[in-house]
């Protein structure tokens, strides 16, 4: 009977879900027999991610995908005799490591209800998004998009930096960038020093007036992504303005700061960088390739290898062998042995 493991990759943007064989690579990221997208995001609510969202996005797409790769198979639910069952799932989420206790609470043993998962691994997204791009080798990974989180494993344990949000960090990461990029708009709206007539212009012809920005800027819930939506152009601008060009030699300062502080020692270390933020191209990673050769000189930076989905299939491939060398934490890899399926 074929053994099957499902991945879900669970982000601000929405939900993706895909279905591999458990056997299909033994040493690598197991191959996709089929894929889905959910959509919209899961909600959060007061007791923090809400599970029920979660299962009513991801259990009508697991079935969907059993069926189209084990046709006739009996059984969608439960741990009877089936070629529609999975051993292992593991669901990488954003928010997993603060607002992830009801998942803990609720999903192992639903998934092992509907599908007969027999090991269920939750994960913070940024742990799915290092076994995506770097496997189980020992380094460090780089998430940034609209915000900004490293982090980093030996194999014995993981350790993260920063990821705190908008507020209180993800410096470096794209709200970071176009936050600095508006605030040096308004300075030379108001002829202050650090101002930038550059960043003016673009910030006026892209967003409006600059004097209307806050009203226009501070009740919106989505402020993250807006701020985040500039620093494309800030780094456009970063070629001639020496203001912009400042603001991205910081941001590349800032992460490679936190690749440092989670980054092990010894030669085999590696650095991965994955996310959207990385697109904006060389007015970032220009600087940002000078600040990890300075901070971490022992370190090889490789391209990325997959994306967060590609890591959660990894992680349930490799828990459906009992193989995976990757630490279990708390907080950041739950792993529950469910006993809802066979014993992987």
């Amino acid at each position: 009977m074929t053994r099957w493991v499902l991945g879900v990759d669970s982000g601000g943007s929405g939900l993706r879900v895909a279905l591999a064989r458990a056997d299909g690579a033994p040493d690598g990221v197991p191959v996709p027999a089929g894929a889905a997208d959910a959509g919209g995001p899961v909600r959060t609510g007061p007791s923090g991610i809400d599970p029920d969202h979660l299962l009513d996005l991801v259990l009508p797409r697991a079935r969907a995908l059993l069926a189209e790769a084990a046709p006739g198979g009996e059984g969608e639910r439960g741990g009877g005799p089936s070629g529609r069952r999975v051993d292992a799932v593991c669901v990488g989420a954003a928010g997993m490591a603060t607002l992830g206790d009801a998942l803990r609470a609720v999903l192992p043993g639903a998934f092992a209800r509907e599908l007969g998962a027999g090991c269920v691994a939750l994960a913070a997204d940024a742990v799915t998004a290092y076994a995506g791009a770097l496997g189980e080798r020992p380094g460090a990974v780089v998430a940034a998009g609209t915000g900004m989180i490293a982090t980093g494993t030996d194999l014995g344990a993981w350790r993260r930096a920063d990821g705190w949000g908008h507020l209180l960090g993800d410096c470096g990461g794209g709200a970071w960038i176009g936050r600095a990029g508006l605030e040096a708009a308004l300075r030379a709206h108001d002829g202050r020093t650090g101002g930038s007539a550059a960043l003016l212009a673009r910030a006026e012809e892209v967003l409006g007036p600059a004097a209307s920005l806050p009203g226009r800027l501070y009740p919106r819930t989505d402020r993250p992504a807006v701020l985040a939506s500039f620093a494309p152009e800030v780094a456009r601008c970063a070629g001639g303005d020496p203001v912009a060009a400042r603001i991205m030699a910081e941001a590349a300062a800032e992460i490679a700061a936190s690749a440092a502080a989670v980054c092990p020692a010894g030669r085999e270390s590696r650095i991965a960088l994955t996310g959207g933020l990385f697109r904006i191209g060389e007015p970032l990673l220009a600087p940002l390739r000078r600040e990890l050769a300075g901070r971490l000189p022992h370190a090889r930076t490789v391209p990325a290898a997959g994306d967060p989905l590609a890591g959660a299939l990894l992680v349930a491939g490799r828990l459906a062998r009992d193989a995976l060398r990757l630490p279990p934490d708390p907080a950041l890899l739950h792993i529950t042995r469910t006993g809802g399926g066979r014993s992987a």
